[in-house]
């Protein structure tokens, strides 16, 4: 079971940086309802290349994290991190569900927006996923 929920973090996490990377490069593949917007379409955050660069290396980080503490790699990790990155990361993708009690997460104000929806229906239960097969792996 853990060696199962340990690919499936990976995949998902390695998948999401492949995602960013293509932002980074130009791509638009899933762009649209990706940045949260105002009611009047107005985009909340503006990311550029090297924020979406950002992003991808920090999930791809995240990803080989859990494949060396899940045995599917064998690197040795520093103690410190072999001791707090899989709490580290999972709190992040928690409180990303969690959001900004504004236009992010289950306590967003903006409604009526494609980011709103995206949100909703794929962004909050992907990441309270993520954040709670990384508390379950990290335990």
């Amino acid at each position: 079971m853990t060696t199962v929920l340990t690919i499936l973090e990976c995949s998902i996490l390695l998948i999401l940086g492949i995602i960013h990377f293509n932002w980074a490069a130009g791509g638009k593949f899933g762009m649209e309802g990706a940045v949260p917007t105002t009611e009047k379409g107005e985009s909340v955050l503006n990311p550029g290349a090297k924020d979406s660069l950002i992003v991808g290396l920090g999930l791809t980080v995240f990803a080989l994290y859990f494949a060396v503490s899940g045995g599917l790699i064998s690197v040795k990790l520093p103690v410190w991190v072999a001791k707090y990155g899989g709490w580290v990361i999972s709190i992040i993708f928690l409180l990303r569900a969690m959001g900004d009690f504004n236009y992010v997460g289950f306590f967003k104000k903006k409604r009526n927006t494609k980011f709103h929806k995206m949100d909703t229906k794929l962004y909050i239960p992907l990441c309270l996923t993520l954040g709670l097969i990384g508390l379950y792996l990290t335990w």
